[in-house]
Parts: structure tokens; C-alpha cells; sequence
């Protein structure tokens, strides 16, 4: 029943659902709210919003954690300077967000303050609350990033700041 009920979750969760969930003018904050980071750390913030995952993939049982590290390959978040790409991915049909991180980052934060930045997403978006939510979550994940890759200004966009909607 568990797979019935997950393919059922991502068959009737539309692009619709996630433009709900995340409209225009909150990708327009996200955005904002990555690029102003960029300009005071040297890591690079790649965030997908994904409504559901193809009907194969649930049968196949693919996770939200193997389509993120899929994501993460594939817009090359793993190919930037200093090796401080950062992939949050939100499944939106499994109610799912996953950070991937490349290696300089991944050990300059703790287990402990990745959960936390998931949390602060989480908590928000059980209460539909997803605007609040993804740009506070950023802001504290640019905090963070500060304190550990601060920018001597001569850093570069290696990624587009804007959130992508699968």
C-alpha cells in the first residue's frame, strides 16, 4: 500500500501545486536572498523545486535524496571553484528537502547545522508557510556560509541565483 499511496501523492501533485506553493514573487525573494549571500561568501546555493517525480521513478523507488544527488550532477553544482556548490532540493509530492553539498562545504558545516537549515524549511512548509520559510532558510544558510568562506571580493556567480521549478 505504501507504494500505491506514494505514486497516488505524486501523480496528483502538478507543476500547478508547486507555482501554489512557491509563486513568482516568492522566487523572486529566494532569488534576492541567494544573490545577496553570494556577494558576502564564496559558495554557490543551487535550489530545485521539484512538484513530483515521474511515475517510473516511484515505481523504481527513487528517493528524494538519489534524485537530489541526480540534480546535483546534473546542473554540475559539484563544479565550482573551492568545491562550495549547494544543492537544496524540495520534493513537494514526498514533502521531502534534501541539501547536497560539495566536499569544502559539506565538512565546514555540521550534521547538526545542515538539519537545522532542513528544519527551518520543514516547519514552515507543514504549515503552507513556504515563502517565510525557503528565504529564512537561506538567510541562515548565507550566515553560516559567511562565517566559513568569507568573500574577499573577488569571488564570481558560478550559478544562477534564481530557484528552478521542475
Amino acid at each position: 500500500m505504501p507504494m500505491f499511496s506514494r505514486l497516488l501523492r505524486h501523480l496528483t501533485t502538478t507543476t500547478a501545486s508547486g507555482k501554489r506553493a512557491f509563486p513568482v514573487a516568492t522566487l523572486k525573494a529566494i532569488e534576492e536572498v541567494i544573490r545577496q549571500g553570494e556577494r558576502d561568501h564564496r559558495a554557490e546555493i543551487k535550489l530545485v523545486i521539484e512538484a513530483a517525480l515521474s511515475p517510473i521513478d516511484v515505481i523504481h523507488k527513487v528517493s528524494a535524496r538519489d534524485r537530489a544527488k541526480e540534480l546535483f550532477s546534473h546542473y554540475r553544482v559539484w563544479d565550482t571553484e573551492g568545491n562550495t556548490g549547494i544543492l537544496v532540493y524540495i520534493n513537494l509530492a514526498d514533502h521531502k528537502v534534501e541539501i547536497i553539498a560539495d566536499r569544502a562545504v559539506d565538512r565546514a558545516l555540521t550534521p547538526d547545522e545542515w538539519r537545522e537549515i532542513c528544519a527551518l524549511m520543514t516547519r514552515g512548509f507543514r504549515k503552507g508557510i513556504f515563502h517565510d520559510s525557503m528565504t529564512g532558510a537561506i538567510t541562515a544558510l548565507n550566515h553560516k556560509l559567511q562565517q566559513r568562506f568569507p568573500d574577499a571580493g573577488e569571488g564570481s556567480n558560478q550559478l544562477p541565483d534564481a530557484p528552478l521549478i521542475l
